[in-house]
């Protein structure tokens, strides 16, 4: 009976130890950072297909100006905008800075924010079940009037839930227009 119960525990033990889940030293997908999948992606594109990215993507604009300090938590006081509303950094980084922000959400909270722009980016600045902020202050984005985030060129996000863990993310690009050629997409 010893004999049997002992067997019963080894293997009880054996099977714990197979179906707990293990460490993992690689960082998940969504933590890598916007600049390395971007410079990942372009250092394996073609010089066709560089080309047509590079066209796709104009650079943004310099500031005029200095850019001032953001505002803490990116949250617009008295109904005021971020000033200004564009951002010294690539349009594609501020666009990837998003799609990570989302993507660190949706694994935090296994599924992504859902809602209008205003609500997604009140779930990313911390109106959470966490209270957890996914926008870092150095990220480039900016929040409107209307709490919505803003593209580099200061127009709001355009957010498409695809399924739950996976959302378009639309720019409208330098000529502020939704829908035309010169469009930013991520998903």
């Amino acid at each position: 009976m010893k004999k049997f119960l002992a067997l019963i525990l080894a293997v009880v033990l054996v099977l714990v130890f197979l179906l707990l889940p293990k460490k993992n030293s690689a960082p998940p997908p969504g933590n890598i950072s916007p600049e390395a999948s971007i410079s990942n992606a372009f250092a394996t594109a073609t010089s066709s297909a560089k080309a047509a990215i590079d066209s796709s993507f104009p650079a943004a604009p310099a500031p005029e100006k200095a850019l001032p300090a953001a505002v803490p938590g990116f949250l617009p006081k008295a109904g005021k905008a971020n000033p200004p509303e564009i951002t010294s950094m690539e349009p594609r980084i501020v666009l990837g800075n998003v799609r990570n922000a989302i993507i660190n959400y949706g694994q935090r909270f296994s599924g992504n924010p859902v809602g209008s722009n205003a609500e997604i980016t009140r779930a990313l600045l911390g109106d959470n079940p966490k209270q957890v902020n996914f926008i870092s202050t150095d990220s480039g984005l900016r929040v409107n009037a209307n709490g919505e985030m803003t593209d580099a060129w200061g127009t709001p996000f355009f957010f498409h839930q695809l399924s739950g863990t996976d959302m378009e993310i639309r720019s409208a690009g330098p000529d502020k227009i939704m829908w035309t050629d010169d469009d930013l997409v991520l998903h």
